[in-house]
């Protein structure tokens, strides 16, 4: 492969990419800059064949894959060399009752965890045979927490008043970074001389990370002008980011969903081959007690499972998934001796615009789901399919702990012949 007339008549250079693979291997030329000479799709093409060669492996696979080279290198990776494929299934049909998500939605999940895929679908079915998924939002804010570093205490206290009387200018501030992020309010935390500003922005569709974290640059830049403070660090956890915390269980961070369902005791029995207080029986001494007693910060039963699968079908950061499995599954009896299940997820953080959803396959999935790009009005899609995610995991949660009820999980592996 010669490379592009375009790179050698701009750069003047006279090497084939096998040249190129060489001095890659001889250590003369940085993979990160493999760029300056060649197209992207080309400098992917190149490492891939270097990589190979130094490591004396085969990376054919690797290199067959559909997304955009350009696209993926300008926005979500360097020194790419391929791709990893994970099998995507679909769960479903399940309905959903929400405020955005409403009807009928297939679930896209990507996973390798077998019967990953077939329990969620037995949830939906369940769900959807018991009139469908209600499901609402509660809280909605992206967090970004910087710490400053006051003389005193004293010092910290009039800081702080000078942060809630100047509030306002300080969402003018915000304002002039983004056409589509607003910030609602900001709450401080003191240890010492330290201080925490926990900074909650509306971010519409986009999960909005980057936004509050250019919000908050401008934010403390002015901050810092006015006040007598020294910045520490733009994230001093408090925020709290892609970390198991409390205080994005207690206060949420992204949106906080809330999805239940209650399932008549005939379905209970007919598709989950067990009884009503046989599954509370489960929820309350494995979800609850079990959970509570190894000092869980989630008190589920799989809510990692359905969030990975689609945060990574779906182009969502997979490291958020940390902070929405920290979820609360609850099961009770009816008066009339029915099933009432729910999920309580503190802090999904999703978003249909920005990151991975730009990717072609995972475009794909967000329009399965309806959700794609930007919702008219702005915010409504990303919401949506906040709404949709929890309804699933309330999905895995029904079949999981139906299965542990009736005692089918190891035989549901096994027929599936997972090892």
């Amino acid at each position: 492969m010669i490379l592009s007339k375009s790179f050698r008549m701009s750069l003047d250079i006279k090497m084939s990419t096998e040249e190129i693979i060489e001095k890659v291997i001889a250590g003369e030329i940085k993979l990160h800059t493999i760029d300056k000479y060649v197209s992207p799709k080309e400098a992917v093409a190149v490492r891939r064949s270097a990589i190979a060669q130094l490591t004396d492996t085969g990376l054919d696979n690797i290199g067959s894959f559909t997304i955009d080279e350009t696209q993926a290198t300008a926005r979500n990776i360097e020194n790419m060399i391929g791709a990893v494929q994970v099998p995507l299934g679909i769960a479903g049909p399940i309905i959903i009752n929400g405020e955005y998500a409403i009807g009928n939605f297939s679930l896209p999940m990507a996973t390798t965890e077998g019967a990953l895929v077939a329990s969620t679908n037995r949830g939906c079915s369940v769900i959807t045979a018991s009139g469908g998924a209600e499901v609402r939002i509660f809280n909605d804010g992206m967090t970004r927490a910087p710490v400053y570093l006051a003389r005193n205490a004293s010092h910290a206290k009039d800081f702080i008043n000078w942060i809630n009387e100047n509030f306002e200018i300080l969402q003018a501030k915000a304002a002039q970074t983004t056409r589509f992020g607003e910030l609602l309010d900001v709450l401080p935390f003191v240890v010492g001389n330290n201080i925490y500003l926990r900074f909650r922005f509306d971010t519409k569709d986009a999960m909005g990370m980057n936004m509050a974290t250019i919000a908050s640059e401008a934010i403390s830049e002015y901050i810092t002008q006015q006040c007598d403070i020294q910045l520490v660090s733009l994230s001093g956890n408090m925020c709290t980011d892609k970390k198991p915390s409390a205080i994005n269980n207690i206060m949420g961070r992204g949106k906080t969903v809330v999805a239940d369902v209650v399932i008549p005791g005939e379905v209970v029995i007919l598709k989950l081959k067990t009884h009503p207080d046989n599954m509370v029986e489960v929820n309350y001494r494995k979800n609850l007690l079990g959970s509570a007693r190894a000092g869980s910060m989630g008190f589920n039963a799989q809510a990692a499972n359905i969030i990975a699968a689609l945060y990574l079908a779906c182009g969502q950061d997979a490291a958020h998934v940390v902070e929405a499995s920290s979820a609360i599954t609850t099961m009770d009896l009816t008066k009339e001796g029915n099933l009432y299940c729910s999920v309580t997820l503190s802090a999904i953080q999703v978003g249909t615009v920005g990151g991975g959803t730009g990717l072609a396959t995972q475009k794909e999935c967000l329009r399965m789901l309806g959700v794609a790009g930007s919702g008219q009005p702005p915010g409504t899609n990303a919401t949506k399919l906040a709404e949709i995610i929890a309804s699933a995991v309330l999905a895995g949660e029904i079949s999981l702990i139906g299965a542990q009820a009736a005692g089918h999980l190891a035989r549901a592996h096994k027929q599936l012949g997972r090892g």
